[in-house]
Protein backbone atom coordinates (compact mmCIF):
# COMPACT_ATOMS: atom_id res chain seq x y z
CA UNK A 1 0.00 0.00 0.00
CA UNK A 2 1.67 3.31 -1.00
CA UNK A 3 2.27 5.61 1.58
CA UNK A 4 0.23 8.48 2.21
CA UNK A 5 1.90 11.76 2.32
CA UNK A 6 1.21 14.37 5.18
CA UNK A 7 -0.37 17.25 3.44
CA UNK A 8 1.25 20.50 3.28
CA UNK A 9 0.09 23.19 5.78
CA UNK A 10 -1.30 26.35 4.28
CA UNK A 11 0.49 29.23 4.32
CA UNK A 12 -0.42 32.07 6.72
CA UNK A 13 -1.09 35.59 5.97
CA UNK A 14 1.47 36.22 9.06
CA UNK A 15 4.34 34.25 6.29
CA UNK A 16 2.73 35.80 3.65
CA UNK A 17 3.70 38.98 4.78
CA UNK A 18 7.32 37.96 4.75
CA UNK A 19 7.57 37.21 1.53
CA UNK A 20 9.82 39.15 -0.69
CA UNK A 21 7.84 42.11 -2.19
CA UNK A 22 8.08 41.35 -5.74
CA UNK A 23 6.94 37.69 -5.17
CA UNK A 24 3.51 39.14 -3.08
CA UNK A 25 2.99 41.26 -6.22
CA UNK A 26 3.31 39.11 -9.01
CA UNK A 27 1.39 36.49 -7.61
CA UNK A 28 -1.72 39.41 -6.45
CA UNK A 29 -1.31 39.99 -10.47
CA UNK A 30 -1.32 36.63 -11.87
CA UNK A 31 -4.37 35.34 -10.25
CA UNK A 32 -6.34 38.32 -11.92
CA UNK A 33 -6.19 36.38 -14.87
CA UNK A 34 -10.06 35.70 -15.92
CA UNK A 35 -9.17 32.70 -18.58
CA UNK A 36 -8.50 30.68 -16.16
CA UNK A 37 -11.68 28.86 -13.95
CA UNK A 38 -11.94 29.78 -10.23
CA UNK A 39 -11.08 26.47 -9.23
CA UNK A 40 -7.39 26.57 -10.85
CA UNK A 41 -6.97 29.95 -9.49
CA UNK A 42 -7.77 28.48 -5.80
CA UNK A 43 -5.71 25.59 -6.52
CA UNK A 44 -2.86 27.96 -7.91
CA UNK A 45 -2.93 30.18 -5.15
CA UNK A 46 -2.44 27.60 -2.65
CA UNK A 47 0.37 25.77 -4.48
CA UNK A 48 2.13 29.18 -5.47
CA UNK A 49 1.72 30.71 -2.04
CA UNK A 50 3.56 27.52 -0.77
CA UNK A 51 6.18 27.55 -3.26
CA UNK A 52 7.31 31.40 -1.97
CA UNK A 53 7.22 29.93 1.63
CA UNK A 54 9.81 27.45 0.50
CA UNK A 55 11.40 30.53 -1.37
CA UNK A 56 11.11 31.99 1.80
CA UNK A 57 13.09 29.48 3.76
CA UNK A 58 15.42 27.95 1.59
CA UNK A 59 16.16 30.37 -1.06
CA UNK A 60 16.73 33.29 0.85
CA UNK A 61 13.45 34.87 0.05
CA UNK A 62 14.78 35.81 -3.58
CA UNK A 63 12.23 37.34 -5.88
CA UNK A 64 11.28 35.18 -8.60
CA UNK A 65 13.09 36.48 -11.54
CA UNK A 66 16.27 35.80 -9.93
CA UNK A 67 15.65 32.22 -9.03
CA UNK A 68 17.14 29.35 -11.56
CA UNK A 69 16.47 25.79 -12.62
CA UNK A 70 18.42 24.71 -10.01
CA UNK A 71 15.89 26.64 -7.74
CA UNK A 72 13.55 24.67 -9.18
CA UNK A 73 15.08 21.23 -8.88
CA UNK A 74 15.38 21.84 -4.96
CA UNK A 75 11.55 22.65 -4.72
CA UNK A 76 10.73 19.44 -6.92
CA UNK A 77 13.07 17.42 -4.21
CA UNK A 78 11.38 18.60 -1.45
CA UNK A 79 7.99 17.66 -2.33
CA UNK A 80 9.19 14.58 -3.30
CA UNK A 81 11.17 14.10 -0.15
CA UNK A 82 7.49 14.43 1.58
CA UNK A 83 6.60 11.38 -0.11
CA UNK A 84 3.80 13.71 -2.33
CA UNK A 85 2.06 11.98 -5.07
CA UNK A 86 3.44 12.61 -8.93
CA UNK A 87 0.21 14.24 -9.41
CA UNK A 88 0.87 17.08 -6.50
CA UNK A 89 4.03 17.33 -7.49
CA UNK A 90 3.09 18.23 -10.83
CA UNK A 91 0.09 20.53 -9.93
CA UNK A 92 2.63 22.40 -8.09
CA UNK A 93 4.93 22.70 -10.80
CA UNK A 94 2.82 23.43 -13.18
CA UNK A 95 1.84 26.30 -10.99
CA UNK A 96 5.47 27.32 -10.71
CA UNK A 97 5.72 26.84 -14.57
CA UNK A 98 2.33 28.76 -15.43
CA UNK A 99 3.17 32.21 -13.18
CA UNK A 100 7.39 31.63 -14.83
CA UNK A 101 5.37 31.84 -18.60
CA UNK A 102 3.16 34.76 -17.87
CA UNK A 103 6.43 37.10 -16.53
CA UNK A 104 8.29 36.18 -19.94
CA UNK A 105 4.92 36.91 -22.07
CA UNK A 106 4.02 39.96 -19.94
CA UNK A 107 6.31 41.40 -17.43
CA UNK A 108 9.26 40.96 -20.78
CA UNK A 109 9.79 44.65 -20.71
CA UNK A 110 11.45 44.39 -17.22
CA UNK A 111 13.04 41.23 -17.24
CA UNK A 112 13.99 40.19 -20.67
CA UNK A 113 15.93 37.80 -19.43
CA UNK A 114 14.38 36.09 -17.50
CA UNK A 115 13.06 32.44 -18.56
CA UNK A 116 10.73 29.57 -16.98
CA UNK A 117 13.09 27.90 -13.91
CA UNK A 118 10.99 24.53 -14.94
CA UNK A 119 13.05 23.97 -18.23
CA UNK A 120 12.50 20.54 -19.82
CA UNK A 121 16.04 19.53 -18.80
CA UNK A 122 14.80 19.10 -15.13
CA UNK A 123 12.75 15.66 -15.45
CA UNK A 124 8.80 15.21 -14.37
CA UNK A 125 8.53 12.84 -10.91
CA UNK A 126 8.17 9.31 -11.77
CA UNK A 127 4.85 8.11 -12.01
CA UNK A 128 3.43 7.20 -8.48
CA UNK A 129 1.07 4.39 -7.09
CA UNK A 130 -2.25 4.68 -8.68
CA UNK A 131 -5.32 3.10 -7.89
CA UNK A 132 -6.64 0.69 -10.17
CA UNK A 133 -9.39 1.50 -12.06
CA UNK A 134 -12.28 -0.17 -11.25
CA UNK A 135 -16.02 0.88 -11.77
CA UNK A 136 -19.07 -0.09 -9.85
CA UNK A 137 -20.88 -2.66 -11.75
CA UNK A 138 -25.13 -2.42 -11.75
CA UNK A 139 -25.20 -5.12 -9.07
CA UNK A 140 -22.64 -3.47 -7.10
CA UNK A 141 -24.83 -0.17 -7.27
CA UNK A 142 -28.31 -2.03 -6.59
CA UNK A 143 -26.09 -3.28 -3.46
CA UNK A 144 -24.85 0.37 -2.61
CA UNK A 145 -28.37 1.53 -2.48
CA UNK A 146 -30.00 -1.05 -0.93
CA UNK A 147 -27.88 -1.21 2.32
CA UNK A 148 -28.16 2.89 2.63
CA UNK A 149 -31.87 2.66 2.10
CA UNK A 150 -31.73 0.37 5.44
CA UNK A 151 -29.77 3.56 6.96
CA UNK A 152 -32.33 5.92 5.53
CA UNK A 153 -29.51 7.96 3.82
CA UNK A 154 -32.09 9.13 1.16
CA UNK A 155 -29.70 12.03 0.83
CA UNK A 156 -26.84 10.16 0.09
CA UNK A 157 -29.15 7.48 -2.20
CA UNK A 158 -30.13 11.02 -4.09
CA UNK A 159 -26.79 12.25 -4.32
CA UNK A 160 -25.38 8.61 -5.73
CA UNK A 161 -28.75 8.21 -8.33
CA UNK A 162 -28.89 11.69 -9.63
CA UNK A 163 -24.17 11.44 -10.34
CA UNK A 164 -24.69 8.38 -12.05
CA UNK A 165 -27.91 8.78 -13.73
CA UNK A 166 -26.58 12.05 -15.27
CA UNK A 167 -22.86 11.21 -15.56
CA UNK A 168 -22.14 14.59 -13.62
CA UNK A 169 -18.86 15.62 -11.89
CA UNK A 170 -19.12 16.39 -8.03
CA UNK A 171 -18.74 20.30 -8.18
CA UNK A 172 -21.81 19.60 -10.76
CA UNK A 173 -24.01 18.11 -8.43
CA UNK A 174 -23.23 20.76 -6.02
CA UNK A 175 -24.95 23.35 -7.65
CA UNK A 176 -28.17 21.40 -8.50
CA UNK A 177 -31.22 23.33 -7.16
CA UNK A 178 -33.90 21.67 -5.14
CA UNK A 179 -36.43 22.71 -7.83
CA UNK A 180 -35.24 20.57 -10.54
CA UNK A 181 -38.37 18.42 -8.52
CA UNK A 182 -40.84 19.93 -9.96
CA UNK A 183 -39.07 19.63 -13.73
CA UNK A 184 -41.58 17.83 -16.00
CA UNK A 185 -40.16 15.47 -19.13
CA UNK A 186 -38.56 17.08 -21.77
CA UNK A 187 -40.71 17.12 -24.93
CA UNK A 188 -39.57 16.08 -28.47
CA UNK A 189 -40.16 18.97 -30.76
CA UNK A 190 -40.85 17.06 -33.71
CA UNK A 191 -43.72 14.82 -32.19
CA UNK A 192 -44.81 16.88 -28.59
CA UNK A 193 -44.29 13.29 -26.96
CA UNK A 194 -42.44 13.04 -23.66
CA UNK A 195 -38.78 11.73 -24.07
CA UNK A 196 -37.94 9.40 -20.77
CA UNK A 197 -35.56 12.35 -19.12
CA UNK A 198 -35.50 15.45 -17.48
CA UNK A 199 -33.28 18.50 -18.10
CA UNK A 200 -31.66 20.49 -14.88
CA UNK A 201 -31.23 23.89 -14.88
CA UNK A 202 -28.06 25.15 -16.65
CA UNK A 203 -24.86 24.02 -14.40
CA UNK A 204 -21.06 24.97 -14.76
CA UNK A 205 -19.23 22.17 -16.59
CA UNK A 206 -15.55 21.84 -16.06
CA UNK A 207 -13.96 24.19 -18.71
CA UNK A 208 -11.42 27.43 -19.00
CA UNK A 209 -12.31 31.01 -17.37
CA UNK A 210 -15.20 32.32 -14.86
CA UNK A 211 -18.01 31.09 -17.18
CA UNK A 212 -16.44 27.84 -17.89
CA UNK A 213 -18.55 25.39 -20.14
CA UNK A 214 -22.34 25.76 -19.31
CA UNK A 215 -24.88 22.54 -19.51
CA UNK A 216 -27.64 21.27 -18.75
CA UNK A 217 -27.37 17.63 -17.05
CA UNK A 218 -29.91 15.18 -17.93
CA UNK A 219 -31.84 12.60 -15.26
CA UNK A 220 -34.07 9.81 -15.40
CA UNK A 221 -37.53 9.04 -13.22
CA UNK A 222 -35.28 6.77 -11.05
CA UNK A 223 -33.47 10.04 -9.95
CA UNK A 224 -36.46 12.09 -10.10
CA UNK A 225 -37.71 9.41 -7.45
CA UNK A 226 -34.90 9.65 -5.22
CA UNK A 227 -34.59 13.49 -5.34
CA UNK A 228 -38.51 13.43 -4.09
CA UNK A 229 -37.79 11.17 -1.46
CA UNK A 230 -35.14 13.08 0.05
CA UNK A 231 -36.50 16.83 -0.02
CA UNK A 232 -39.39 15.15 1.45
CA UNK A 233 -37.77 14.05 4.31
CA UNK A 234 -35.62 16.84 4.12
CA UNK A 235 -38.38 19.17 4.83
CA UNK A 236 -39.08 23.15 4.62
CA UNK A 237 -35.52 25.20 4.68
CA UNK A 238 -34.64 28.28 2.95
CA UNK A 239 -31.55 26.66 1.07
CA UNK A 240 -31.72 26.43 -2.57
CA UNK A 241 -29.71 23.71 -3.25
CA UNK A 242 -30.30 20.28 -3.51
CA UNK A 243 -27.39 18.57 -1.71
CA UNK A 244 -26.92 20.16 1.64
CA UNK A 245 -25.43 20.00 5.20
CA UNK A 246 -28.20 20.08 8.01
CA UNK A 247 -27.73 21.63 11.29
CA UNK A 248 -29.31 20.57 14.63
CA UNK A 249 -31.38 23.85 14.46
CA UNK A 250 -32.70 23.11 10.87
CA UNK A 251 -30.47 25.34 9.14
CA UNK A 252 -29.59 24.06 5.57
CA UNK A 253 -26.13 25.07 3.22
CA UNK A 254 -25.15 24.32 0.34
CA UNK A 255 -22.80 20.90 0.36
CA UNK A 256 -18.77 21.35 0.44
CA UNK A 257 -16.69 19.37 -2.49
CA UNK A 258 -15.06 17.81 0.23
CA UNK A 259 -18.45 16.31 2.06
CA UNK A 260 -19.03 14.04 -1.44
CA UNK A 261 -15.22 12.94 -0.61
CA UNK A 262 -16.24 12.03 2.84
CA UNK A 263 -19.15 9.83 1.78
CA UNK A 264 -17.45 7.74 -0.46
CA UNK A 265 -14.25 7.28 1.84
CA UNK A 266 -16.55 7.05 5.17
CA UNK A 267 -19.05 5.14 3.78
CA UNK A 268 -19.50 4.10 0.54
CA UNK A 269 -16.49 2.70 0.67
CA UNK A 270 -17.34 0.59 3.89
CA UNK A 271 -19.97 -1.03 2.65
CA UNK A 272 -18.43 -2.20 -0.52
CA UNK A 273 -15.75 -3.44 0.88
CA UNK A 274 -13.39 -1.48 -1.89
CA UNK A 275 -12.40 2.27 -2.63
CA UNK A 276 -15.18 4.53 -3.60
CA UNK A 277 -14.61 7.62 -4.62
CA UNK A 278 -16.78 10.52 -6.27
CA UNK A 279 -15.79 10.39 -9.77
CA UNK A 280 -15.96 6.81 -10.20
CA UNK A 281 -20.09 7.22 -10.63
CA UNK A 282 -19.53 9.43 -13.64
CA UNK A 283 -16.71 6.14 -14.94
CA UNK A 284 -19.15 3.69 -13.68
CA UNK A 285 -22.36 5.16 -15.59
CA UNK A 286 -19.96 5.58 -19.02
CA UNK A 287 -18.42 1.57 -18.37
CA UNK A 288 -21.89 0.25 -18.06
CA UNK A 289 -23.53 1.75 -20.88
CA UNK A 290 -20.92 1.13 -23.53
CA UNK A 291 -19.49 -2.46 -21.90
CA UNK A 292 -22.58 -4.27 -20.35
CA UNK A 293 -25.56 -2.23 -22.77
CA UNK A 294 -23.91 -2.04 -26.10
CA UNK A 295 -24.77 1.99 -26.21
CA UNK A 296 -22.57 4.28 -28.84
CA UNK A 297 -20.08 5.32 -27.42
CA UNK A 298 -20.76 8.70 -28.97
CA UNK A 299 -23.81 9.27 -27.46
CA UNK A 300 -22.54 8.57 -23.83
CA UNK A 301 -19.94 11.07 -24.73
CA UNK A 302 -23.19 13.61 -25.04
CA UNK A 303 -24.03 12.35 -22.06
CA UNK A 304 -20.87 13.05 -20.19
CA UNK A 305 -20.80 16.46 -21.66
CA UNK A 306 -17.52 15.25 -23.44
CA UNK A 307 -15.86 17.00 -26.79
CA UNK A 308 -14.15 13.79 -28.30
CA UNK A 309 -15.29 10.43 -27.73
CA UNK A 310 -11.76 9.65 -27.19
CA UNK A 311 -11.83 11.15 -24.22
CA UNK A 312 -15.15 8.99 -23.27
CA UNK A 313 -13.28 5.96 -24.22
CA UNK A 314 -10.18 6.70 -21.05
CA UNK A 315 -13.30 6.42 -18.87
CA UNK A 316 -14.53 3.22 -20.13
CA UNK A 317 -12.98 0.04 -18.41
CA UNK A 318 -13.63 -3.33 -20.31
CA UNK A 319 -12.26 -6.12 -17.92
CA UNK A 320 -11.57 -9.66 -19.36
CA UNK A 321 -9.73 -7.96 -22.43
CA UNK A 322 -6.25 -9.04 -22.79
CA UNK A 323 -4.35 -7.14 -25.01
CA UNK A 324 -1.97 -10.15 -26.38
CA UNK A 325 -4.96 -13.32 -27.16
CA UNK A 326 -3.44 -12.89 -30.75
CA UNK A 327 0.21 -13.05 -30.10
CA UNK A 328 -0.73 -17.24 -29.40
Amino acid sequence: MAKIADKLPEVTQDEFEKFHEFNKEILEEFLQQQHLSLQTLKQYESALRIFFRFVHDKCKNLPLYELTPRHALQYQNFLMSRDMSSSGVKLKRAAVSSICGYIEVYRSDEFPLFRNIYNKKIPNPPKSFRHEKKPLSPDELDMLIEELSKRDEWQMIAYILFSYDSGCRRGESRQILKSIANNDYVKDTKTGENKKYYLTHEVRAKGRGRIGKVRKLQYSEISMSAIKKWLEIRGDDECEFLFVHKTKMGDATQLSLSAFNDWCTNVFSKIMGRRVHPHQLRASRATNLVAYEGKDIEKVKNLLGHNSSETTKIYVVKEGEDEVDDLF
